[in-house]
């Protein structure tokens, strides 16, 4: 019993790890790739996010573009790492959007 207790809590500790990990290498990407902290992303609001989406749609356009056109300055790293969190902040937009559809709905 204590066993498995503590195989769980390991397997929560390595996965969250892993999350941050994930998290500090996608805020360091966007920071340096086209100066947006992902934290101040976290709590801004859903439009502000949409327009950090935007943003991110084309920064992958272009860099889709740099890679099929083989250009010198292709990163395959910095693409990867672009559609991550550009998933990651429609995630989070998804998780407002069905917050707010919650509330309105319990209010009927």
């Amino acid at each position: 019993m204590m066993s498995e207790n503590l195989q769980h809590d390991r397997q929560v500790f390595i996965e969250n790890r892993k999350e941050d990990a994930l998290q500090a290498a996608q805020s360091f990407a966007l920071q340096m790739s086209c100066g947006i902290d992902l934290r101040q992303i976290t709590t801004s609001s859903t439009e502000k996010k949409a327009s950090v989406v935007a943003k991110l749609n084309r920064l992958i356009k272009r860099e889709r573009l740099k890679g099929l056109n083989k250009h010198w300055s292709y990163d395959i790293n910095r693409h990867i790492a672009l559609k991550q969190v550009q998933i990651r902040i429609l995630n989070m937009i998804a998780k407002e959007t069905d917050a707010h559809n919650d509330v309105h709905n319990q209010s009927l």
